[in-house]
C-alpha cells in the first residue's frame, strides 16, 4: 500500500469539530469499548502502513450484508478521486482464503483500506447508526491528529551546535548533581574527596589526562571550565560517563571511597573504548570550543530579538 501523505487536510478540518460533538453524544461507557475494537482490527502491512479490511469494517460499522457496506465503499472511492487522490493508493482489492468446516477452504474478496479510505467510508456512511457516528469521530480525530504529526515532523528544524551546546551543558551541570549525591553515598563526602572521584572519571575517558592534563591538550588557561568549552560530541561522551557512573554507584551498592573512584575510571574507560569502536576521534583530540558562556548569552539575544519582531 502507498506511504505518500494524502492531503487530507480539508475534509479533516471540516469534520474535526462534529467529531468532538458526536462524542458527546455517545451512550457513557461505550467510548472505550468502540475504540478498543477499532484498535483491535487495524493491521500493520509489510510497509509499515496501517490499515483496516473491508470485511473487518463492514462489522465494525454494524453493517450485516457485504454487498450493501460495498455501496458505501464505493461512494468513498469518488470521494477519493474528488479529492484528488488515487483510489489504487488506499483501496487495494485482495482475496482472503476462510474455512467452511471440515478443514474446508474458500477464496473471498476483501479491501486492503488505509485510514483515510476507512475514513471517508466513515463519512459516507448512515450517521444514524452509533457505530457510524463513532467511526465518524475515530476517523475525524485520528487523522487530524496524523496531520498535526506530520506537519511538526515537515516544520522541524534540527537544533545548531551553539543550542547542542548550550542543552547538554545545562544536562551535565543537573546530572553531576545526581552523580555527586550517588557519590556521597558510598563515602565519597569531603570535596577534595569528590575532586579526586571527578579525576579518575576523567582519566578513564581521557586516556589517562586529568583535569590539568585536558586543559594543556585544548590550550586551555588553568582556570578555564574544561566543560564549557568543550562541543556538544565531547559534551554528550561526559554526559554519558556521568550518567552511567551514577547508575553503576546505585545499582551496585558500592560502598567505599576507592571503590567509587574505581568505577568511575572504568566506566570512563569504557566510554572511551566505545569512541574507538567506532572510529570516533578521541575526546582529548577534539578541538577547543567556544565559551559556553557566551554562547548562551548569543542564543538569549537572538530569541530576544526574534520575539520583538514577531510582537511587531
Amino acid at each position: 500500500m502507498s506511504t505518500k501523505k494524502t492531503d487530507t487536510n480539508t475534509l479533516a478540518e471540516v469534520a474535526f469539530d462534529d467529531a468532538l460533538t458526536h462524542l458527546a453524544e455517545l451512550p457513557e461507557g461505550s467510548i472505550d469499548t468502540l475504540i478498543s475494537d477499532f484498535e483491535s482490527a487495524s493491521q500493520i502491512d509489510e510497509d509499515g502502513v496501517e490499515y483496516w479490511t473491508a470485511r473487518d469494517l463492514q462489522k465494525l460499522l454494524d453493517y450485516s450484508d457485504y454487498r450493501n457496506f460495498l455501496n458505501i465503499v464505493n461512494k468513498a472511492k469518488e470521494a477519493c478521486t474528488n479529492s484528488g487522490n488515487s483510489v489504487e493508493d488506499h483501496f487495494v482489492d485482495v482475496t482472503d482464503m476462510i474455512e467452511i468446516g471440515k478443514g474446508a477452504v474458500r477464496e473471498i474478496d476483501n479491501i486492503k483500506l488505509t485510514r483515510y479510505a476507512a475514513y471517508l467510508i466513515a463519512q459516507n456512511g448512515d450517521s444514524r447508526k452509533e457505530k457510524i457516528a463513532f467511526a465518524q469521530t475515530y476517523f475525524a480525530i485520528q487523522t487530524r491528529k496524523q496531520e498535526i504529526q506530520e506537519d511538526d515532523i515537515a516544520n522541524y528544524t534540527p537544533l545548531s551546535e551553539e543550542q547542542k551546546r548550550v542543552l547538554l551543558r545545562n544536562e551535565i551541570k543537573e546530572h553531576n548533581k545526581n552523580l555527586a549525591s550517588a557519590a556521597k553515598d558510598a563515602g565519597v563526602v569531603l570535596p577534595l574527596d569528590f575532586a579526586i572521584f571527578q579525576t579518575f572519571g576523567y582519566k578513564g575517558l581521557y586516556g589517562g589526562l586529568d583535569r590539568a592534563g585536558i586543559q594543556r591538550a585544548k590550550g586551555l588557561k588553568s582556570k578555564q571550565n574544561i566543560l564549557d568549552h568543550m562541543g556538544s560530541t565531547e559534551l554528550a561522551a561526559n554526559l554519558f560517563r556521568a550518567t552511567q557512573t551514577e547508575e553503576k554507584l546505585r545499582r551496585d551498592n558500592i560502598k567505599g571511597k576507592q571503590n567509587a573512584n574505581n568505577v568511575h575510571y572504568e566506566v570512563g574507560q569504557k566510554v572511551r573504548q566505545a569512541i574507538k569502536d567506532i572510529g570516533g576521534t578521541m575526546p582529548e583530540n577534539l578541538p577547543q570550543a567556544e565559551d559556553i558562556v557566551k554562547v548562551g548569552r548569543r542564543l538569549q539575544k537572538a530569541i530576544k530579538g526574534s520575539q520583538k519582531i514577531e510582537k511587531k
